[in-house]
């Protein structure tokens, strides 16, 4: 083979190896170009995962955050009503109890009386209260008690003082004659019937605004 043509041959073997070169070199990038693509999503992935799951966390916390609040407000207002509630039936007994030496206090019992006798509902009772109230309750006081209920029931009702050790607590008792039944009508007692109406009042004193615009 003459130089010329060896030499032309060999330009060409290398002209191939160096386009194949190239080619591998250029698909190398190529895939590499792929794989930084993949590798940029995927971390972009990743972090997006991360932000997400973060701020599903936070969002987490922030709703337990403002649950514990919300069940502390509640603990807190009913202890607060609890407390009021307390103080408003102390001062009631307090203030009953201190009239029940003045003479206007026996309305309070002709009244108590009244109510007891018509939600009893019995056409015989027999009335019991405390040592210093039973000492208010006389024959006179008696008949305006018959008289009142027959003018609000259109019934008549006889009444008398129980034979019965007087009641600790002030208020009145109203016990059927055959024993059966009986209506209560101490203090404490009425209150509690009450403490529905009254709790709810304290609510909307305390936890409502009521003020105009």
């Amino acid at each position: 083979m003459e130089p010329t043509e060896k030499d032309a041959l060999i330009s060409g073997i290398e002209a191939d190896a160096h386009t194949e070169e190239q080619e591998i070199i250029k698909d190398a990038e190529n895939q590499a170009a792929e794989k930084r693509k993949y590798a940029d999503q995927k971390a972009e992935s990743l972090l997006n995962d991360a932000h997400k799951e973060a701020q599903e966390q936070a969002e987490a916390v922030k709703k337990k955050m403002l649950s514990d609040v919300k069940l502390e407000l509640k603990r807190r207002s009913m202890h607060i009503r609890d407390s009021v509630m307390r103080d408003i039936m102390d001062r009631v007994e307090k203030k009953l109890n201190s009239m029940s030496g003045d003479t206007s206090y026996r309305s309070v019992l002709i009244n108590w009386i009244t109510e007891a006798a018509i939600g009893l509902g019995a056409e015989s009772a027999q009335i019991n209260a405390s040592q210093e109230e039973l000492a208010l309750i006389n024959d006179q006081l008696i008949s305006e008690v018959a008289e009142k209920i027959c003018t609000k029931t259109g019934k008549e009702v006889t009444l008398q003082l129980s034979d019965k050790p007087p009641l600790k607590s002030q208020g009145i008792v109203l016990a059927a004659a055959d024993g059966r039944t009986a209506f209560n009508n101490q203090v404490r007692t009425r209150i509690l019937r009450k403490e529905r109406e009254i709790r709810m009042a304290i609510y909307n004193a305390l936890f409502t605004d009521n003020r105009k615009e």
